[in-house]
């Protein structure tokens, strides 16, 4: 089996979601998130987006619920030896498949965890899975229980953490590298992903941002790809990714020549971005880390070119994107602790003049503070 972790990592973990299960009185959870998945058993596919789910019982029994093109999948990427097969036909569905499941389980009238935050778990599909389990059982939402866990990385995680952000450290040299006057975004993307996949690396979970020009201002990708002006400024958002572990940054270049407001935008996101560092660490509420964001921009004058987040949670993601829980808002009450990754990016987006800056990297938070995953140089570079 192609397992990317321990045997004792993965008993370690079923054990933890055995003891959250006993604590919130949940008989048995239903597993519609890929990283829940992934993370437990090593199952790794993209067929998540047909209806499957994972079963675990509080006696620890596992039986995956999938199509036959999983079947494979399953068997030599995890762990688990009880794979069921629903038939693809006409009016086929697989809600009753799983009914019987839960019958063999015992688990009429008891409690189910239910992930309903899962990009596999269509609204057609919660649909059909809510009146298949009308009256059968007592059903809630659990969409965090794994989430919750998964948020502290394992010594064996972070392992392949680093690896991503050797990745993306690369991945910036051949920005670098071939980013000037002339040059077209697509090529700039394939040599990213060429040092990435050189590199042993995966797939993101979601595109690489890129974008010049008016482009540069956008925080999403979209297909245009432009050829570079003198002057210009290009922004990137990237990942390295490793065993599906993520560990981004973000950057605005100038090319050709700098507007001077690039200058002064650029000293702001270093600003923000280091006075975020200071707060980043445990025992400190992830809100907190948003509102020295705020202030420093606000107080910079930037408030309407900011944003209303600064960052997210990393690790383990599927498509179709690479933030994972929890994310840098105001008043988000969470407790950063060591095992934390985190990805900050300071955003400002001038519309009026139509300029960029964009600066992100990613930190592991430590129990005595925070490093930075990331090691290439903070400063504007001008190509």
């Amino acid at each position: 089996m192609g397992l990317h972790f321990s045997k004792d990592e993965f008993s370690s973990r079923k054990l933890k979601v055995l003891k959250k299960m006993e604590e919130q009185n949940i008989d048995a959870l239903l597993m519609f998130r890929q990283e829940s998945m992934y993370w437990l058993t090593g199952y790794d596919t993209f067929g998540y987006v047909f209806f499957q789910t994972l079963v675990l019982d509080r006696k620890g029994n596992i039986i995956l619920l999938t199509r036959a093109p999983d079947l494979r999948q399953a068997q030599n990427t995890s762990n688990i030896e009880d794979i069921r097969i629903w038939i693809d036909k006409d009016g086929s569905n697989p809600t009753d498949d799983l009914k019987n499941i839960l019958n063999e389980l015992n688990l009429k009238g008891k409690n189910l965890g239910i992930e309903y935050e899962a990009y596999g778990l269509t609204g057609r599909n919660t649909l059909r899975l809510n009146k298949s389990l009308e009256n059968y059982c007592k059903i809630e939402d659990k969409s965090n229980l794994i989430t919750n866990l998964r948020v502290v990385k394992s010594t064996e995680e972070i392992f392949y953490v680093r690896k991503a952000a050797e990745l993306a450290d690369k991945a910036l040299e051949e920005v670098w590298k071939h980013a000037k006057a002339g040059t077209s975004e697509s090529m700039i993307l394939s040599k990213m992903n060429s040092i990435i996949f050189e590199g042993g690396g995966d797939y993101p979970a979601n595109e690489f941002i890129i974008g010049s020009g008016k482009n540069a201002l956008l925080c999403r990708y979209q297909s245009e790809k432009q050829i570079l002006k003198n002057p210009d400024q290009l922004t990137i958002e990237w990942a390295g990714t490793y065993r599906h572990y993520h560990s981004a940054m973000f950057r605005t270049i100038p090319i050709g020549k700098a507007n001077p407001k690039h200058y002064k935008m650029h000293e702001a996101c270093v600003e923000a971005l280091k006075n975020c560092e200071k707060k980043l660490k445990p025992g400190n509420k992830i809100g907190e880390v948003f509102d020295v964001h705020a202030k420093t921009f606000d107080d910079l004058g930037y408030n309407k070119a900011r944003m209303n987040a600064c960052g997210y949670s990393l690790g383990t993601t599927f498509s179709p994107n690479w933030m994972d829980w929890p994310m840098i808002y105001k008043n988000n009450p969470y407790i950063i602790q060591p095992g934390n990754v985190f990805f900050m990016h300071m955003i400002l987006m001038d519309s009026e003049s139509e300029l960029a800056m964009n600066l992100g990297e990613s930190y592991l938070v430590t129990k005595n503070g925070i490093e930075r995953l990331g090691k290439q140089k903070l400063d504007l570079v001008i190509l």
